[in-house]
């Protein structure tokens, strides 16, 4: 197996270097096909690099470094990312993906500058306007529930709620292996009249196309991104964000929570020493760090976004979320041929 590039912004992020080098480490010492490029300030990361524990250390050899600037600040812009021609860790990483020189790039640095400078200098695929950003949700069957936007777009038009069904369903029919994922467009009610117009008009717009290469469930509500019935949750920017931090906020809570209630007495304690294999299993498979790495859906090569707030464990997940994609050829393989879904320069028009 040929090896797989995995360009990484490693000065993104809280946490910076403290987890983006640590994170990739771990990564590649699971995935063994895969070597690594960190940019960013040399000196730093050839520090953290030196404090790699004995058992990634393994990985050692196929991590590069190129220096580069800092990260983007969190308080600039996209169109100010975009006017500034300082040499950034995040620039960097996207020029090694547009050069050929990675197969993938995964940043935890500000999303609307990722998006913005993937946009200008990667480019979209021929047919989509808007990208989209997908991340996993945990639901009752243990298996994920894709959903998207995330909040690249706050303000979409029922053909990009289109779109991004079809890139939705795709994605998972090709790094899942579902044969027929089962897509919904969240709504405040299942009932076709209820809702705002652009997603009663999106609603429509999929109802209309039949056959559709996925198992369109019409409206859902909130709760059913959660049952296990659904692969793939579609909605706007805004909508998509809340419930992402929504439902990681309540993960966080509920471990919280259990751990205290194990420590209320003798006989609580008792009970939750005996109880530990299982609380641990349910609070590793709720864990948002299992979930982290949010995949930009549209755009002409794989980047996947990693949560900023995430530790090392949680950019592993990052890292290895991008091999899946690129490994999978995802951005060539989401464009359907307009004879498979009817449509005339875009995958859900």
């Amino acid at each position: 197996m040929s090896p797989l590039r995995i360009a990484i912004d490693a000065m993104g992020g809280d946490y910076g270097p403290r987890a983006t080098v640590r994170g990739t480490a771990a990564a590649l010492s699971e995935r063994r096909e895969l070597v690594a490029t960190l940019y960013g300030r040399r000196h730093l990361l050839d520090v953290e690099l030196s404090r790699l524990p004995s058992s990634l250390s393994s990985a050692r050899h196929r991590i590069a470094i190129v220096e580069a600037g800092d990260s983007v600040s969190a308080e600039m812009t996209p169109s100010s990312v975009l006017r500034s021609s300082r040499m950034t860790s995040m620039r960097a990483s996207l020029d090694a993906l547009c050069r050929g020189d990675a197969h993938a790039c995964v940043s935890a640095g500000n999303t609307g500058a990722l998006m913005a400078l993937a946009r200008r200098d990667i480019g979209m695929l021929e047919g989509i306007e808007r990208p989209a950003i997908s991340g996993k949700i945990p639901n009752a069957s243990r298996g994920p529930c894709y959903m998207l936007d995330l909040g690249a777009n706050v303000d979409c038009r029922p053909a990009h709620l289109v779109d991004f069904a079809f890139m939705g369903a795709r994605m998972v029919q090709l790094i899942d292996g579902v044969a027929n994922p089962r897509v919904g467009l969240l709504n405040v009610g299942v009932e076709s009249i209820k809702g705002e117009r652009r997603v009663r008009e999106a609603d429509r717009l999929l109802r209309e196309r039949v056959p559709l290469p996925f198992d369109y469930r019409g409206n859902i509500e909130g709760d059913d991104v959660f049952t296990g019935d659904i692969e793939v949750a579609v909605c706007d920017g805004m909508a998509g964000n809340i419930a992402l931090k929504s439902s990681e906020g309540l993960a966080r809570m509920l471990g919280q929570r259990l751990r205290d209630e194990f420590q209320r007495g003798f006989y609580a304690r008792l009970v939750g020493l005996l109880a530990r294999p299982v609380l641990r299993r349910f609070l590793q498979e709720l864990s948002p760090v299992r979930y982290n790495g949010a995949s930009f859906l549209g755009l002409r090569s794989t980047v996947v976004k990693s949560h900023g707030g995430a530790r090392w464990k949680g950019f592993a997940w990052a890292v290895k979320r991008a091999a899946d994609e690129a490994r999978q050829a995802l951005p060539q393989r989401l464009m359907l041929s307009s004879s498979e879904h009817g449509g005339e320069g875009s995958i859900g028009s």
